[in-house]
């Protein structure tokens, strides 16, 4: 071996590893070579059994052995009086396929092809590892199994794939690694976690973790199916949907104030969905991150479930437990950007890898983090591995897609001369554009039923229309406008209401461009923006008849519902995610009666067809009066397909409307489904009776007309008797 070649080795700057260790032929005989820097004797098993001792070449760390006859294949090694297998024993397989796939991004299941992939090879269990660094001069495995030195496990490069791979024999699951890698031309040496982990430490450690196969075994048969079902037939566009969004580590905590794990959370957090009446619970991101404060939006492991609650079985059982008690879950999923935090994905092999390199598309100046090169082949086989991973390995119903509108314009919070256009001179990223639209054409193709909801809050076009119409190809879309215009229009003090009308009746003007959700979400109640009840103007009795109202006016417009945890419970404060919420609060009546109020607005929604049915099309919904701003009082009707109909009324000051005339379709007695200021609710109990009787006299247009009482910042609901 020339002396060139074995200083690379000794350097650990070897891209080739195979070229000089294990076995090679040497004229007649044979001669095997093991590098074990921290070693102080190695010796070989031979054909026979023996063990035949290697020599160091001179002061290095490279053992040799020369014989007539090869030992036999796997060779054994004695190192220092530890018996194990030689990695250099086991040649690469480069799964080719899979890798012109990867190049071209179009692997869709790329954690099955990178990463740390137990398996077996010729009898002998073992990890393979593999990794995306083309850029890297060398790449080594390190973890405890080698004192966490880079110099003995290297890898083997698989040509023009970028690619390294090398596996070690005798590793177990739960064994912690990471990859070294020295930057060509700099030398500098970086230690990184592997992007394809599907484990990791609890935090603040960092290193990754081999894990086994999943063993959980799936109970969600009969759910499942029925989710294609409405997939392949557009039910869903339909079927009611109020989702529960949440954050594991602050819905409810041990006494001592640790995390509840996933399985403490199928225990209770499926009997308190299923009781207050919720389709769908959506999760803020669960991919693993370091930093608490982040919720989960800055991800370090895109295909690691955060070890705070447990393994990534424990995650199964709670989504199987959640899908055998009827309920769907949605994911929070992060593509739009990555932390810069430089153990993971930054800057991976010593360049721009999965980030961009013009420093004016590399950052994203909100948030510090790095933006994603969408244009790269490899790293859309990333992202898409990611979405099909949760989808697949967990059954996950949805994904939520977050910040798109900052991945679909080139110019999302830059300045002028800060960002670069695009091939025709424009700001729309085509690379982003592309990219969702083949996430998208992914998901329906490959997982019938589950949905892609982007939070979108521009005037972008066709979010959630089919791609082959030019849309985006999302499910649904945020209604941002609609959330921000309603929490306006609701921090104003009733008297001045009436100048604020339009926030009220502006969104039926584009309700129906888009599939929407109404969303209450989590970014409505941090960063000093207060709670939904700490929003609400007035004494408290005032207050908790606005929120009351506020809840009903969401659950009843149309379009699918979204509340973030705590709306339920009228929480007093922001959200603090650092503690679980205030569930001691439901001892006192107002409370308590929000809660009931949501439970009952579920019950409602999701049994009266026409308050779901036709939630994305104008013939579900019909204006009685949008006009009486003078009053602040809204009206409307809601439609089912087989044209039932729901009267719903909202009056927005604390003033009583006695005698109040309404057009109705139909001459008849209505039923007093609904009134948020029942004593039920803490209200004051001002209503109709339960039943009012609407006669042949035409009015607003309509055929016939009631005479309602109306409460008190107060909803009704009225259904034909």
């Amino acid at each position: 071996m020339p002396d060139s070649t074995c200083a690379a080795l000794i350097e650990a700057r070897e891209h080739d590893p195979f070229s000089v260790l294990g076995l090679h032929a040497a004229g007649a005989g044979w001669r095997l070579r093991v590098f074990r820097p921290q070693a102080k004797s190695v010796a070989l098993e031979l054909a026979d059994g023996q063990w035949a001792p290697l020599k160091r070449r001179g002061s290095s760390a490279l053992f040799e052995w020369q014989g007539a006859t090869p030992p036999a294949r796997p060779w054994r090694l004695n190192v220092d009086g530890v018996m194990q297998h030689d990695p250099y024993a086991f040649p690469p397989q480069p799964p080719s396929d899979d890798l012109y796939l990867f190049n071209a991004g179009r692997l869709r299941q790329a954690w099955r092809t990178l990463g740390a992939l137990p398996e077996s090879r010729d009898g002998v269990a073992g990890v393979c590892f593999r990794v995306w660094a083309p850029n890297a001069e060398r790449v080594s495995v390190v973890g405890a199994f080698n004192g966490w030195d880079g110099r003995v496990h290297p890898m083997s490069t698989l040509g023009a794939s970028g690619v390294w791979e090398l596996f070690i024999p005798e590793l177990a699951a739960g064994t912690l690694y990471r990859f070294e890698l020295r930057v060509r031309g700099s030398g500098a040496l970086r230690l990184k976690t592997d992007p394809y982990a599907r484990g990791f430490e609890r935090r603040p450690a960092t290193a990754c973790c081999v894990t086994a196969d999943s063993t959980h075994a799936w109970n969600d048969g009969d759910w499942m199916q029925a989710r294609a079902r409405r997939g392949h037939s557009g039910d869903w566009l339909s079927a009611p949907m109020s989702t529960y969004e949440m954050h594991l580590g602050s819905w409810m905590r041990h006494p001592g104030g640790h995390f509840y794990s996933y399985r403490d959370l199928a225990a209770r957090l499926v009997p308190y969905l299923v009781e207050q009446g919720y389709t769908h619970v959506e999760f803020m991101p669960l991919m693993e991150h370091p930093l608490d404060e982040s919720w989960g939006y800055q991800c370090t492991g895109f295909f690691a479930p955060s070890s705070r609650f447990g393994s990534a079985d424990d995650l199964r059982f709670l989504v199987d437990s959640l899908h055998q008690a009827g309920i769907g879950v949605i994911l929070d999923w992060v593509p739009g950007h990555f932390p810069a935090d430089d153990w993971a994905l930054a800057h991976f092999d010593g360049t721009a890898l999965y980030e961009h390199a013009d420093p004016k598309q590399k950052m994203h100046p909100d948030w510090g983090t790095h933006v994603f090169n969408y244009g790269r082949n490899e790293v859309r086989s990333f992202l898409l591995s990611s979405a099909y991973y949760w989808l697949s390995e967990f059954h996950i119903d949805g994904l939520r897609v977050d910040a798109v509108a900052s991945m679909i314009y080139l110019d999302y919070s830059r300045k002028a001369g800060e960002w670069t256009p695009n091939v025709h001179g424009g700001r729309e990223n085509l690379e982003a554009i592309a990219f969702l639209r083949e996430l998208n054409e992914m998901v329906y193709g490959e997982f019938a039923g589950a949905l892609t909801i982007a939070e979108e809050s521009t005037a972008w076009p066709m979010v959630s229309r089919p791609t082959w119409l030019g849309g985006l190809g999302f499910s649904m879309k945020w209604n941002m406008g609609w959330m921000n215009d309603t929490l306006d229009y609701m921090q104003h003090d009733p008297v001045y209401r009436r100048y604020q009308h339009e926030r009220l009746t502006f969104g039926q003007l584009y309700a129906y461009t888009e599939n929407f959700v109404l969303p209450l979400s989590h970014d409505e109640v941090v960063h000093g923006k207060g709670s939904l009840l700490g929003k609400m103007p007035g004494d408290e009795w005032q207050r908790f008849a606005n929120l009351r109202l506020l809840l009903a006016y969401q659950m009843m417009a149309p379009g699918k519902k979204l509340q973030f945890m705590g709306a339920e419970i009228g929480q007093p404060w922001e959200w603090r995610a650092g503690e679980e919420l205030p569930w001691h609060l439901l001892q006192y009546p107002l409370h308590a009666s929000v809660q009931s109020l949501v439970r009952e607005l579920n019950q409602l929604y999701v049994s009266e067809p026409a308050l779901h049915e036709l939630d994305f099309s104008s013939a579900g919904f019909q204006w009685i009066d949008c006009h009486d701003a003078d009053q602040s009082v809204v009206s409307w009707l809601r439609r089912s397909r087989d044209g039932r109909h729901a009267v719903v009324v909202l009056n927005f000051t604390p003033v009583p409307r006695h005698g109040y005339r309404l057009g109705v379709p139909l001459a008849q007695d209505y039923l007093e489904r609904l009134n948020t200021d029942s004593a039920h609710y803490g209200g004051s109990d001002l209503g109709n009776g339960g039943r009012v009787t609407a006669e042949s006299r035409p009015w607003m247009g309509f055929p016939a007309s009631l005479t309602l009482t109306l409460p008190p910042l107060g909803a009704l609901v009225l259904l034909p008797a």
